[in-house]
């Protein structure tokens, strides 16, 4: 048995990590929410919700960082010090890659928003709230079931975001004669599916310590 497993009776978890976990899941949400917010405006008004995205992925950067620093400030931990770095680092990586899917969107002045890009964005929004949902339950480790079922239905929406994308630019090739549009649709769309792809890591990472608390 870990120093972890043997002190965590100790830990008032609700002072350092969970609160930070909450912080990063909630912006999260937020940051999804500002995606398909933005696909859904007028081209003239998406630079609002692209500038609040920017500063949304520059607050959970921040919150990863402010974990990270915990980490090595703290000798007890809630759970494994290793999953907690995991943990944070799965949740970064989906901001990341949602920013960089509006960052393209941004930058290569993306037009029209074709119905692909919405059920992506879509998807990888349902994820990131499941993502929350599962991170609230981990405060007390009482609901795990509840967490497996989130996790479950984080991969399936990842295998959905793998269709939606394959069957996206199989579409993109087959009907679009101008070169750039192709490669803009297809790194937009790239973007959209990593991200629910880093929301099937996070779900990993929450899956791995649910078990071993078990």
């Amino acid at each position: 048995m870990s120093i972890n497993s043997i002190f965590q009776f100790l830990v008032p978890k609700d002072k350092k990590f969970f609160p930070l976990f909450e912080q990063a899941t909630s912006n999260l949400v937020i940051l999804a929410e500002t995606l398909h917010e933005a696909i859904n405006a007028p081209k003239e008004e998406r630079e609002a919700y692209f500038k609040k995205i920017e500063e949304l992925e520059a607050v959970i950067e921040e919150i990863a960082h402010q974990t990270n620093l915990e980490l090595s400030r703290n000798f007890i931990t809630p759970f494994d010090r290793e999953d907690i770095h995991a943990l944070i680092s799965a949740i970064d990586n989906v901001a990341d890659y949602l920013y960089g899917a509006a960052n393209r969107m941004r930058l290569y002045q993306v037009e029209k928003i074709t119905k692909s890009i919405r059920k992506m964005t879509e998807i990888t929004l349902e994820s990131c709230q499941l993502i929350h949902v599962a991170v609230t339950d981990l405060k007390d480790m009482k609901n795990l079931k509840g967490i497996a079922d989130a996790c479950k239905r984080i991969n399936k929406l990842e295998n959905k975001s793998d269709n939606v994308f394959d069957k996206a630019v199989a579409d993109i090739f087959e009907n679009e004669t101008d070169a750039k549009n192709i490669i803009k649709y297809k790194e937009v769309l790239s973007s959209l599916e990593s991200a629910a792809d880093k929301c099937k890591g996070v779900a990993n990472v929450l899956e791995s310590i649910a078990v071993k608390h078990s």
